[in-house]
């Protein structure tokens, strides 16, 4: 086997770090058309997706030493070994880690191409915050979500922070964005999917029931913005509407964990 092609570097001038620089700047990384993978179990990730291509990657030489049998699978990737302090001067803040990838980013694939391969989906609408997001992957991943659907004003999966949360599977998890919006949830509709909005009015039906009546059928979980849940126009769109029963004085639950609760109840 091919010795890995390690690099080592003390001048974060380098320009061979050029990929490195911004990194905290998300909307510069991916008009770039990369993607920044952060810690040891995340690269490790991204460098067995069949789905994503690493370009490179950099480490201190704590995690080189750790990580030498992934990268020694990997001897086509430009391994940049660095100083703690040449690491967190090129990426712009302290990489606690030790361990960072550049992954190139694939062209976008369509949301009815998804559709058409799957029998559960997560659409999202308006979930802002990247932590979510990445849970949302995470949770989707552990109960079987064959991908995930991406309304207006979501968060980039493939930020860092999501990426990170989601503990790398927001690189197996197959996801699109969705237009136009919401006429996406009547078109699924149409085709016959069951499409589940979820909300904590009293009025909706309880998750268990409209899992147990849609069981054996394709169906789309719904869910929306951390603080405002679904818009008006999505919840009309949708063919139910599902809560989870919670205890007196508690109005609702984060958005990721109702996502796991209802990946759980619909599995």
């Amino acid at each position: 086997m091919p010795a890995m092609i390690v690099t080592r570097l003390d001048d974060q001038t380098d320009d061979l770090l050029a990929d490195y620089r911004n990194i905290p700047d998300p909307v510069l990384v991916a008009q770039r058309g990369l993607f920044v993978a952060e810690g040891r179990l995340v690269v490790t990730r991204l460098l067995a997706s069949s789905t994503f291509t690493a370009r490179s990657a950099m480490v201190t030489e704590t995690a080189l030493a750790a990580m030498r049998e992934v990268f020694d699978r990997h001897s086509h990737l430009p391994v940049y070994v660095v100083p703690q302090h040449v690491m967190n001067g090129v990426a712009g803040f302290n990489i606690h880690r030790g361990c960072l990838a550049i992954g190139e980013r694939p062209a976008p694939s369509h949301w009815r191409a998804l559709a058409a391969a799957s029998r559960r989906l997560a659409v999202l609408e308006q979930i802002g915050d990247a932590d979510n997001v990445g849970a949302v992957f995470r949770n989707g991943a552990a109960f079987g979500i064959d991908a995930i659907l991406l309304g207006p004003s979501c968060a980039d999966p493939l930020y860092r922070k999501a990426i990170r949360t989601s503990m790398g599977f927001a690189l197996s998890v197959p996801f699109g964005q969705v237009a136009p919006w919401p006429a996406a949830l009547r078109e699924l509709r149409e085709d016959d999917w069951q499409v589940i909005a979820m909300t904590p009015d009293i009025a909706a039906r309880p998750l268990r029931e409209i899992a147990a009546a849609t069981r054996g059928q394709r169906c789309a979980v719904v869910l929306g913005h951390e603080g405002d849940g679904l818009t008006g126009a999505a919840l009309d769109a949708c063919t139910h509407r599902a809560r989870i029963p919670m205890a007196a004085g508690v109005d609702s639950l984060n958005v990721a964990t109702a996502a796991a609760l209802a990946f759980y109840e619909l599995a």
